[in-house]
């Protein structure tokens, strides 16, 4: 019976040391829970802290959308006005070039109808002073009817 005895006394022992093992395991898991939850806690409070600075930051980028859409409209628009003033200037310019067609057409000193005509407005186009400063439609001593190559852009037939 001792035996028996010793043996009820080792399991008694061994199921006191497995009972304490486990309510020590126990309490470790219990306080790194408990842990985790204080960390948590903490990481939520920080957030909550940090919710103004989230909302600013979001005012912040719709506000920066709001802009970027407007000047994209602004663009628009702008480009809208560029098309509108190209369309305009090329109506403009062609007006000018049917009157300066029509006025070549009309003149004797122009050859319209050469393969290399293009009508051209500058001060060459037009004579206005011989090479001396004279006006021949006002200086009597010259003759308007042979212009020089310089007066009319080298652009009229030969007289």
């Amino acid at each position: 019976m001792d035996d028996v005895v010793v043996w009820i006394i080792i399991a008694v022992v061994a199921l006191a040391i497995i009972a304490v093992v486990a309510w020590l395991l126990s309490q470790q898991r219990k306080r790194k829970q408990h842990e985790a939850h204080e960390h948590a806690t903490h990481l939520r409070r920080e957030a909550v802290a940090h919710t103004p600075a989230v909302t600013d930051a979001q005012l912040e980028a719709r506000q920066a959308e709001a802009e970027a859409e407007l000047a994209r409209t602004e663009a628009e628009r702008a480009e809208r006005r560029a098309a509108e003033a190209r369309q305009g200037s090329a109506v403009t310019e062609a007006r000018q070039e049917d009157v300066l067609r029509e006025a070549d057409r009309l003149d004797p000193h122009v050859d319209h109808r050469s393969k290399d005509y293009t009508p051209t407005v500058g001060t060459d186009a037009v004579p206005s002073t011989d090479h001396d400063g004279t006006d021949p439609a006002i200086d009597p001593a010259v003759d308007p009817a042979t212009p020089t190559d310089t007066q009319h852009g080298g652009r009229h037939k030969d007289v």
